[in-house]
């Protein structure tokens, strides 16, 4: 059964707090009450976790309801809050609003009024605290315990980026596309002081040229035909997180140059405009190339590269991680067949051997879309088949057989010492070997 949800009402006329209350109550909600501020504050700090809707006279005898917002809102900040009055002022409500109040009302107006601003804050507040816990739940999705596997390659990238990610120093994440170095930017940003802020992620690759520079910085009306209204950059949507730049390599040269200027000085100018626009970003930059080549031959500006690569992580590509294939395979597996509604009790062991053989050029997401067909075509409660894996899978040899010997030998089966000793054997049998008199003589006893 559902609880009804927790409103907190202040105020020191009690008649008519009592009055609210019992309104309040017959509409479903539980009322807590408090005749001043001092106790409102105690009653809010203990049920915290329950209030959704802070009800609180404007006129108290130890305080003053615009003021006690920012010690509510330190309290409760998923709370929405209502002040009431009997003596409203146009000055008040809009002071209120402005510290975020979610409503000015005036005390003796219809029941019907309250009843109806009430449900909607208590609506607001409900859907802000359903978005806090998705927000807490794909945080935790993007961390460093998160990343599954624990191989060598794996843990030494995942050591360097703990170390860096608490300070706000760029990082240049380097490794071939599929790696996951948008997983390591995610648990970057997640581990850092900004992870309650906004983390924006662009591919650089996937804007044309000529759009990409008004995407990351934005424009003010009139800038270009068809620019209507003013636009907001993705540098400014980034503004207190994180900016992921994919594919750095690809920004076109003087966007580069833009760009650079961003680094230095925190500061850019929006297409159009003739003021600079100051940002507090962090940015973590990722490339599969040899950006350091590339600046070299004069592809890529040197002094944007020196400025990136403060900190560069090599991200190991699978095929260096061979000792995660398994967990990554089946975590997959289990994602999938949940997606699918299907029962997929695991990996038969021919494929995860063959999976664990494969080269895997595509990395991570290579073989995420594997398993994904593998889903698709497997049978419901069976494990996997070389069958469910593609043509290129099956064509790889099978895991190889180890020699086997029928009897005991004290060398290896098939070494120099076993091939001299089945001689001997058959020397002896034709009477070609050794006899009485020779140097063999001693290998038979004698009576």
């Amino acid at each position: 059964m559902t609880s009804s949800p927790t409103l907190l009402l202040i105020d020191d006329e009690n008649g008519l707090r009592q009055v609210l209350a019992r309104v309040l109550t017959l509409e479903g909600y539980t009322v807590l009450q408090a005749p001043d501020a001092r106790r409102g504050l105690q009653t809010l700090a203990e049920h915290a976790a329950e209030v959704l809707v802070i009800l609180s006279d404007v006129k108290l005898p130890d305080g003053h309801g615009v003021a006690l917002l920012p010690r509510y809102q330190a309290i409760a900040p998923l709370a929405e809050i209502i002040l009431l009055t009997a003596y409203g002022t146009v000055a008040d409500g809009v002071q209120a609003m402005k510290q975020g109040a979610f409503d000015y009302l005036t005390k003796g107006d219809s029941d019907d009024q309250l009843v109806v601003v009430v449900a909607r804050a208590v609506e607001k507040a409900q859907l802000r605290r359903r978005v806090a816990e998705l927000e807490q739940q794909v945080g935790l999705q993007h961390t460093f315990a998160s990343m599954i596997g624990q191989s060598a390659a794996l843990a030494r990238a995942k050591a360097l980026a703990e170390r860096v990610a608490p300070t706000d120093s760029t990082v240049l994440l380097e490794g071939p596309t599929g790696s996951g170095k948008e997983l390591f930017a995610q648990a970057i940003h997640q581990a850092s002081g900004r992870a309650g802020k906004p983390f924006v992620a662009v591919n650089c690759s996937a804007f044309p040229k000529d759009l990409l520079e008004s995407e990351l910085f934005g424009y003010k009306k009139g800038a270009f035909t068809g620019a209507l209204t003013d636009k907001k950059g993705l540098l400014e949507a980034a503004n207190g997180g994180t900016l992921f730049l994919d594919e750095i390599g690809e920004l076109d040269l003087a966007v580069q140059a833009k760009f650079l200027r961003v680094l230095e000085t925190q500061e850019f100018t929006k297409l159009g405009d003739t003021r600079p626009t100051r940002v507090n970003v962090r940015l973590v930059a990722a490339t599969n190339r040899n950006l350091k080549q590339e600046a070299a031959e004069g592809h890529f500006r040197a002094d944007l590269y020196y400025r990136l690569s403060v900190f560069e992580l090599a991200v190991p590509p699978l095929s260096a991680r061979a000792d995660d294939v398994a967990p990554l395979a089946e975590h997959f597996l289990r994602v999938f067949a949940a997606k699918l509604r299907k029962r997929l009790p695991g990996l038969d062991a021919e494929v995860l051997a063959r999976l664990v053989r494969y080269p895997w050029p595509g990395n991570v997401r290579e073989l995420k879309n594997v398993l994904e067909r593998a889903a698709i075509l497997a049978f419901d409660n069976q494990p996997l088949t070389l069958d469910d894996l593609p043509a290129e899978f099956q064509q790889l040899p099978a895991a190889p057989t180890p020699p086997r010997c029928h009897r005991p030998q004290p060398a290896r089966c098939g070494g120099p010492a076993h091939r001299r000793g089945a001689a001997r054997n058959r020397r002896q049998q034709d009477g070609s070997g050794p006899t009485a008199g020779h140097r063999g003589e001693n290998l038979v006893p004698q009576d």
